[in-house]
């Protein structure tokens, strides 16, 4: 999907219609998506979630969208599954200041329980919408491959049919001109019913992630 347009300070609200501005530089990009509101995820929304870590970054992880913890501070993976994925880097010998990590969706969706904001999935509008920020992070950080983590961040991508469940682990060339490597989101390691499965699924998660380092 091209961005089109120049990037100005001017712009204040960006719509479906109404793609974001070929942006400078990241710093630019994040400033704009503050204001975006192409779909109506903001309303109920603390801020944007943008993407940060490394500005042309060989390696970028892209998740589903931001969770609660992530809302509250602005910043993509610092709750829970944050915690996991730095793990998961560490066992992989990532170091994940030399990456860039986003989400397809820069806004939280969630439903209300009691006093908890529960992830609520993001609807496939949404993540259309969501998607011209994703494809300028792209292109401002050029990177070598992006490792999709979860079904949504890799259907987003590599189109509705795509299975993470058979697909996992692979080098795949994509429409966006960069190779792309798809796995299991950290928060799905968090959802295993016992400890054994957990490590099954973390041991697996970390052979991913050492694929896209080889290749990255």
């Amino acid at each position: 999907m091209p961005i089109s347009g120049s990037f100005h300070a001017s712009w204040r609200y960006f719509s479906v219609a109404q793609p974001p501005p070929r942006p400078r530089g990241l710093e630019e990009l994040k400033e704009a998506a503050a204001n975006c509101r192409g779909c109506d995820l903001w309303k109920n929304a603390t801020q944007t979630v943008f993407g940060e870590g490394r500005p042309k970054a060989r390696l970028m992880l892209v998740g589903e969208q931001p969770g609660d913890q992530e809302d509250l501070q602005g910043r993509p993976f610092v709750g829970p599954a944050g915690r996991l994925l730095q793990q998961a880097l560490e066992e992989a010998e990532i170091d994940r200041a030399r990456v860039y990590v986003t989400n397809a969706v820069k806004h939280f969706r969630w439903t209300r329980r009691g006093k908890r904001r529960l992830h609520e999935k993001p609807s496939a509008s949404q993540v259309r919408a969501c998607r011209p920020w994703l494809d300028s992070e792209i292109e401002v950080v050029k990177p070598a491959l992006i490792v999709l983590m979860g079904a949504t961040a890799a259907q987003s991508v590599l189109g509705p049919a795509f299975r993470v469940s058979t697909q996992r682990g692979r080098i795949l060339d994509s429409a966006l001109g960069v190779r792309v490597l798809a796995t299991v989101h950290p928060s799905s390691i968090l959802r295993a019913t016992d400890a054994e499965s957990r490590d099954a699924a973390l041991r697996g998660f970390v052979a991913d992630l050492r694929v896209a380092a080889t290749h990255a």
